[in-house]
């Protein structure tokens, strides 16, 4: 079992109470996800947005940006995000501040880029986005068309399209990332974009699952990226570019992984508080997929404490990632199954975890993706066992 630090169970107690306000409202974001601007004053919201610290949790950080709200080291990030999940997955991504973004900042930001999106941050609530995804190719860095030209004077103009961005249509700010026009397949950086640039478009896509989350389409039609936006220039070649791309992607899937388990444990909880009376091969199938969240949920924090130890070191992630989905798919089908026919129509919560729960299979990469990733690391050596 892995062991917290007393700073993390202190802030975690708190962010369990926190997250039983997001349970109340997670009905009305999936039917509106423009919702999530009445619940801006929750706690939880406020916590994510940067405007609220735990009390009694204040991390020494010794970096531009690493604060208790934001930078958060990768076992931090997933303990709170299983526990916020928990209270709605869907809330918590939807809500402002600077998710993906900031760890991407924590990576491959200088102080001043730093400074200017968490500053702007601090002002008011205000959302970021992660853009990568691009439309028939998903995040296939080497077959990504959306471009950077140089422009001569370490500036760029920015053009192309990308898909299913979280919070892309309420953002404010973002980051991008795009291939260097005349550069091999994977001369790609990642960008800082104001919302507000011209040539900046966004629009909300339909979606079945994560509603509140707002999936959009975003395109890019000459946007200028002036040279103190573009992310890692302060950096040594070895760190730019793809390494600080994988390294940002070691330290967000565990982060995955745990809004995964936060899904399964909602559904899990409700069986628990609404069937109390459970006995026999019902009782015994519920305990059977509490073990299997108990077990998702000790590899996740293997995981993150791999990543947070070496960045590089993301074939645990992987496998974390791929199996919270498989176990949040599982417990989220299995859960009507405790209260009979017709039950997500009359338990609505159970058929929107059901529906998040496929949703969280395809961020950061799908199970085969990760699986392949584990492999390419047991086959090296890299992974002695699970």
């Amino acid at each position: 079992m892995t062991a917290l630090p007393a700073a993390l169970r202190t802030a975690h107690r708190h962010i369990r109470h926190w997250a039983d306000d997001l349970r109340a409202g997670a009905l009305e974001l999936d039917r509106d996800p423009e919702a999530v601007h009445r619940y801006l004053d929750l706690p939880a919201v406020r916590f994510l947005a940067g405007h609220l610290t735990p009390p009694g949790w204040e991390r020494a950080g010794t970096e531009p940006g690493s604060g208790p709200a934001h930078g958060l080291a990768t076992l931090e990030r997933a303990v709170l995000c299983e526990e916020l999940a928990r209270g709605d997955a869907g809330m918590m991504l939807g809500s402002p501040g600077a998710s993906m973004t900031g760890v991407l900042l924590d990576v491959l930001g200088s102080p001043a880029q730093r400074e200017w999106v968490h500053g702007r941050l601090a002002e008011r609530p205000r959302w970021t986005c992660f853009a990568l995804s691009e439309p028939d190719r998903g995040s296939a860095i080497g077959e990504m068309t959306t471009t950077l030209t140089p422009l001569g004077d370490g500036s760029y103009r920015l053009d192309g399209e990308k898909r299913y961005v979280g919070n892309g249509a309420r953002a404010d700010l973002g980051a991008v990332f795009a291939r260097v026009a005349g550069t091999e397949r994977l001369g790609v950086l990642a960008v800082l974009v104001d919302a507000a640039d011209p040539g900046y478009r966004a629009e909300p896509l339909p979606t079945l699952g994560l509603r509140g989350v707002q999936l959009s389409r975003i395109t890019f039609d000459r946007v200028h990226v002036p040279a103190e936006r573009v992310l890692g220039t302060h950096l040594p070649p070895t760190r730019r570019g793809m390494w600080g791309i994988v390294s940002v992607f070691n330290r967000l899937r565990p982060t995955v992984a745990a809004v995964a388990l936060g899904i399964a444990r909602a559904a899990h909880d409700y069986v628990g508080e609404n069937r109390k009376e459970l006995c026999g091969a019902e009782r015994d199938a519920y305990q059977e997929l509490g073990r299997r969240i108990d077990a998702a949920r000790q590899l996740t924090y293997r995981a993150a404490l791999a990543v947070d130890r070496r960045p590089s070191d993301g074939y645990l992630a992987s496998a974390a990632k791929a199996r919270a989905c498989q176990v949040a798919e599982e417990v989220t089908l299995r859960a009507p199954g405790f209260f009979g026919p017709g039950a997500r129509l009359d338990h609505p919560l159970l058929d929107k975890l059901a529906r998040d729960a496929r949703g969280v299979e395809f961020m950061e990469g799908t199970r085969n993706i990760q699986k392949l990733n584990l492999f390419q690391g047991l086959h090296t050596g890299k992974v002695d066992r699970l």
